[in-house]
């Protein structure tokens, strides 16, 4: 039942192989080259989820994300950028999107498809985010960690670098 709500509300994709994901991984997404990603794979593994947008002060954290990526990610560290509009800093379409990053930054961790992170509109897993953070983005490139197993969900506003101790020090203990 909870798939068709999912799907009758337009929350994001689900599916019933899902089911034996916790709730805060019952997600597919699409990325900017149209590939599905599936956050049951990711379970057992530690997240860092950022919204991001290619006209904005906080854009040169691509660079940092993509080095902690190539750094992380044989280790575990899951990546994704979730591009928005939400604060006017991500006018482009999604092929727009995809070109800005890999020919700017040289981006190879998985950016989905762009949508929204904030209000009623957000997305399911960002509303999902939201309720466990008691934390909104405020800003572009507001990040979230996911522990393995959806045990625990940290916010860090948008100064917080992405390879700030803050944010590794969440990160670093499961690593492999």
């Amino acid at each position: 039942m909870r798939g068709v709500i999912f799907m009758l509300l337009g929350l994001g994709g689900y599916s019933l192989a899902q089911a034996d994901c916790l709730p805060i991984y019952q997600h597919q997404f699409k990325t900017l080259q149209g590939q599905t990603v599936d956050f049951c794979q990711f379970q057992d593994k530690p997240i860092l989820i950022v919204n991001t947008a290619s006209k904005c002060g906080f854009t040169p954290q691509f660079e940092a994300l993509e080095s902690l990526y190539d750094q992380y990610k044989d280790k575990g560290l899951v990546i994704i950028g979730f591009p928005s509009n939400d604060f006017r800093q991500e006018p482009g379409n999604n092929k727009q999107i995809g070109d800005f990053c890999k020919l700017t930054y040289s981006v190879k961790f998985p950016m989905v498809e762009k949508s929204s992170v904030t209000g009623s509109s957000a997305n399911a897993l960002y509303q999902q985010l939201i309720k466990q953070t008691g934390q909104a983005p405020q800003w572009n490139f507001y990040k979230y960690v996911i522990l393995p197993g959806g045990q625990k969900v940290y916010s860090f506003n948008s100064m917080t670098r992405p390879e700030s101790e803050e944010i590794m020090s969440k990160i670093k203990p499961y690593l492999k």
